[in-house]
């Protein structure tokens, strides 16, 4: 009888090996195409019998176009520390204050690194005041934008700090009392934003972040 049970118990779990990584796939897929185009998703678990408890070792999620706004990406975002690793991308990101070209994220134990490509076009659709914004200083962590926007006939520009603060990402101009203006471009409890930077990309610029889990 003992044996039998083993017998039981190992067939049980090849079962799952066989049938829970493609269950869990097709439930993220189908979660993903209420806001986007998914191209592709991989859920890896051995043994598979962890995704009961909502964790995988590995996950791949390839979108082409992606909308969620940013109180929503950051519950979704909440949920990477469920897997032990994640390579995810979308063609486009939109965050309804901003839209994000080749956008990626991955996840290598408690370390997330994330890029994206924002055009200058973009950025102007976000804030038509604006003019042009460039990345003209990045170091120790911390990007310096310089904008430049064109009110009642008067061109001004303006130096703006992006960097982290408290494990969250702010902006504030580099002005004195620059503080008093500054604004939390995002934030979340299990995410602590470690630095920032940029580079240069045609039309635009390429954005690069570190952050660790909480």
């Amino acid at each position: 009888m003992a044996g039998g049970a083993i017998v039981v118990i190992v067939l049980l779990l090849v079962i799952a090996q066989l049938l829970l990584p493609g269950i869990a796939a097709q439930q993220l897929r189908d979660r993903l195409a209420r806001s986007g185009t998914v191209r592709e998703v991989e859920v890896h678990a051995f043994p598979a019998i962890e995704l009961l408890w909502h964790h995988a070792d590995h996950v791949v999620v390839r979108m082409g176009r992606y909308h969620s706004d940013p109180a929503a990406l950051s519950r979704t975002l909440t949920g990477i520390a469920d897997a032990g690793s994640l390579d995810a991308s979308a063609a486009e990101l939109d965050t309804d204050l901003l839209t994000l070209r080749d956008a990626t994220l991955t996840k290598r134990g408690s370390e997330v690194r994330a890029s994206a490509l924002i055009t200058e076009s973009d950025l102007r659709s976000a804030l038509p005041v604006l003019d042009s914004v460039v990345p003209v200083g990045s170091s120790g962590g911390q990007l310096t934008l310089r904008g430049t926007a064109t009110v009642l006939g008067l061109t001004a520009a303006v130096d703006i700090v992006v960097g982290p603060r408290h494990g969250a990402l702010v902006a504030a101009p580099d002005v004195p009392f620059g503080a008093f203006a500054t604004v939390t471009l995002f934030s979340n409890p299990r995410i602590a934003v470690q630095g920032i930077a940029a580079s240069s990309a045609p039309g635009g610029f390429e954005l690069t972040g570190l952050a660790r889990l909480r």
